[in-house]
C-alpha cells in the first residue's frame, strides 16, 4: 500500500511539473503539439461464432482505450506527456476486461552541445534490437519503455555514444529488475560512394532478490537432474555493419548472451516419480543470434534476401513472465507482413528459443506503369522442421490515370500447432486476391477487393484445414477529401471440421460496415463489425484473439 501511494504521488508531481511547465513556457516563444487516439467497442454476444461469455459481451457491453500525448519544445528543452484510460477493455486481455488509468509516460529532453540528456520513459534499441529493444506497439497492447536516463554523445561527428539505465514499464507497473545498455555507433562516408556504419553494443540485466526467491521456489519443485543455479545478472553483446555502395546494400549483425534462465514450453517436465509430463520447465543456456540481409538494385530489377538464426536468445526483465511480458529484445520478423485479409490470416511469429529462416523479395518493373513482385519465406526450427513455408506473387498493373489492378497468388504452409498451441498441425492456403481501383474525378473512387482462400491444396502432403474455404470481398467508396464508405464480408464458404469433437461448423458470413470522415487533422471512423477469431501481429510479435461482434468507434486527432 505504502508503495502504490508514493508511486501515486509521484506521478501526481510529475503531472503537476509537467502541465506548469507547459503553462509557463507556453506564454514565451515555442510549440506546443499533442494527439489523441481513441478507440470505442459496443459488444453484441453473438454465440454463432463463439463472441459470448467474456465480460464485455455477459454484463459490460461497452469498453474503450484512450491515449491523449502533449509535446512542448522551447530552446532545445522537449518535455512530453501521456495520458492512458482503459475500460472494460479487451486490448491487454481479449478474452479478458482491463480497467486502469494514469500517466502512461513523460519526458524531458534536452541538448547540451554534444551532450543529449533524456530521462522519463524512454523507446530506444541497439541494431536490430535483438539484445535490447524498448518500444510501443498499441494493437497488442505492448508498451515496454525504459523509465530512467539517456545520454547520448557525439564523439565526432560520425562516432557516437549511448547509455542508458533504468527498469522496463508494464502498464502501469515497474518491473524490478536493472537494465543497463551501452551502445557505440560510427558512421564513416568515402569519396567514391561507399559508405559504412558499424556499431556494438553490450546490455546487462539484474534480477532483484524478491525476483531470484521466486525463481528459486520454482526449481526447488523439480528434480535434482533438472535443478540448476540461476544467475541474478546476464549479459548480451551484439556487434553489426551496414555497408552500402551505389545500389547495393549488406547488413550483417551477430549477438551472444551469457547463461540466462528462461523457460521452454517444449521440453517435458520429471515428477520424479517416472512420470514425465508435457507444459514445458525452466532451463538455462547461453543464447546465439545471427542476421543478414543483402540488397540490391540494377535498373528496374531489385532484390533482397535475409537470413536469421536464433538459439536461446529470449532475454526478459524477470524469467517466471510469459508472453509479451517482460521482453527486452526483438527480432526482425522473416514472412512478409501482409496487409489484405486472407493473406495476412496466418502469420508466423517470430521463435526466441530456435529458428533459422530466410526470406526473398525480388521486384522487376519494365515500365513505371507495371511491375512485379516475387517473395519467398523459408523458415525452420533448429532441428530443420519445416515451421512456415510462404510463396506471394503481386503484378501492380497502372492501367490509366483513372485505373489500377493489383493482383497475385499467395502459397502458404503454416504449422498452427507450433505457432497457436492449437490445432492439429499444418495449414496450407491457395490465396488467389484482387485489388481494383477507379477514379471517377479527382475527388469520386471506388476501390474492390476480392480473395479466395482455398485450404484443401495438399501441396505438402498433409489436410488439416483449420476453419476450411473463405471469400472475402470489399468495396470502398471514397469522396475525397473527406469520407470513405467501406463495406466487406468474410464467408466461409467450405466449412471444415473444427473443435475438440469434431463438429461441422455451419456456413457463416461475417459482414462489416462503416464510414470514416477525414477533417484536417482529425478522423472519424465508425464500423459494425463481425471478426472471426484468428492471430494479429505487428511486426512478429502475435497473439491469438477470440471472435468479436459489435460496433467499432475510432477517433484520431493530432494539434
Amino acid at each position: 500500500m505504502a508503495h502504490q501511494l508514493f508511486t501515486s504521488i509521484k506521478v501526481l508531481l510529475v503531472g503537476c511539473l509537467l502541465t506548469s511547465s507547459m503553462s509557463g513556457l507556453a506564454q514565451e516563444k515555442g510549440q506546443l503539439s499533442g494527439d489523441l487516439q481513441f478507440f470505442g467497442n459496443l459488444f453484441l454476444r453473438d454465440s454463432a461464432i463463439g463472441a459470448f461469455g467474456f465480460p464485455q459481451y455477459e454484463e459490460q457491453f461497452v469498453g474503450s482505450d484512450v491515449w491523449l500525448n502533449l509535446t512542448y519544445a522551447y530552446e532545445g528543452y522537449e518535455l512530453g506527456l501521456r495520458f492512458d484510460a482503459f475500460n472494460n477493455s479487451n486490448l491487454r486481455n481479449p478474452s479478458g476486461s482491463f480497467t486502469g488509468q494514469g500517466i502512461g509516460r513523460w519526458y524531458v529532453k534536452k541538448q547540451l552541445d554534444r551532450l543529449h540528456i533524456s530521462v522519463g520513459y524512454l523507446y530506444d534499441q541497439v541494431g536490430t534490437g535483438a539484445i535490447f529493444r524498448a518500444y510501443e506497439q498499441r494493437p497488442l497492447f505492448i508498451d515496454q519503455a525504459l523509465i530512467g536516463l539517456r545520454l547520448r554523445y557525439n564523439i565526432t561527428d560520425d562516432l557516437q555514444l549511448k547509455v542508458l539505465a533504468g527498469r522496463q514499464r508494464n502498464i502501469f507497473d515497474i518491473h524490478e529488475s536493472f537494465i543497463k545498455v551501452g551502445n557505440l555507433d560510427w558512421f564513416k562516408y568515402f569519396e567514391n560512394g561507399l559508405s559504412i556504419a558499424p556499431g556494438i553494443g553490450i546490455t546487462n540485466r539484474t534480477l532483484s532478490g524478491d525476483q531470484m526467491d521466486n525463481l528459486v521456489n520454482i526449481l526447488q519443485g523439480y528434480v535434482e537432474e533438472e535443478r540448476f543455479s540461476p544467475t541474478f545478472n546476464t549479459y548480451a553483446m551484439t556487434a553489426y555493419n551496414n555497408l552500402s555502395i551505389g545500389g547495393f546494400n549488406w547488413y550483417i549483425e551477430a549477438a551472444y548472451k551469457t547463461e540466462d534462465s528462461f523457460f521452454n514450453p517444449e521440453l517435458t517436465r520429471d515428477l520424479g516419480n517416472g512420470e514425465k509430463v508435457t507444459g514445458g520447465r525452466f532451463v538455462s543456456n547461453d543464447g546465439f543470434f545471427v542476421y543478414t540481409s543483402i540488397g540490391q538494385n540494377i535498373g528496374r530489377f531489385s532484390v533482397n534476401l535475409e537470413y536469421k538464426r536464433t538459439e536461446n536468445f529470449e532475454l526478459r526483465t524477470d524469467p517466471t513472465l510469459q508472453q509479451f511480458d517482460g521482453l527486452m529484445n526483438y527480432f526482425p520478423p522473416m514472412s512478409r507482413q501482409n496487409t489484405y485479409q486472407l493473406t495476412a490470416r496466418y502469420i508466423p511469429a517470430f521463435l526466441f528459443l530456435g529458428e533459422e529462416a530466410f526470406q526473398g523479395d525480388i521486384r522487376y518493373a519494365p515500365s513505371r506503369k507495371l511491375n512485379f513482385l516475387l517473395n519467398f519465406s523459408h523458415i525452420n526450427d533448429l532441428e530443420g522442421i519445416p515451421l512456415y513455408r510462404e510463396i506471394f506473387t503481386q503484378v501492380n498493373w497502372k492501367m490509366s490515370r483513372t485505373k489500377q489492378l493489383i493482383a497475385g497468388i499467395q502459397l502458404q504452409r503454416y504449422d498452427r500447432l507450433r505457432y497457436e498451441q492449437e490445432g492439429e498441425g499444418f495449414v496450407e492456403t491457395l490465396i488467389p486476391y484482387m485489388d481494383f481501383l477507379y477514379k471517377f474525378d479527382k475527388r469520386k473512387s471506388v476501390r474492390v477487393e476480392a480473395q479466395y482462400m482455398y485450404t484443401g491444396a495438399d501441396i505438402f502432403g498433409f489436410d488439416f484445414r483449420d476453419f476450411g474455404d473463405w471469400l472475402y470481398g470489399l468495396v470502398e467508396v471514397g469522396f475525397a477529401p473527406h469520407w470513405i464508405f467501406t463495406v466487406s464480408s468474410m464467408y466461409n464458404v467450405n466449412p471444415f471440421h473444427k473443435g475438440p469433437d469434431g463438429e461441422v461448423q455451419d456456413q457463416i458470413n461475417y459482414p462489416s460496415f462503416g464510414a470514416v470522415y477525414i477533417n484536417k487533422g482529425n478522423r472519424y471512423g465508425l464500423r459494425y463489425v463481425k471478426q472471426v477469431e484468428g492471430v494479429v501481429c505487428s511486426g512478429g510479435i502475435c497473439r491469438l484473439e477470440p471472435a468479436f461482434s459489435g460496433v467499432r468507434l475510432e477517433v484520431n486527432s493530432t494539434f
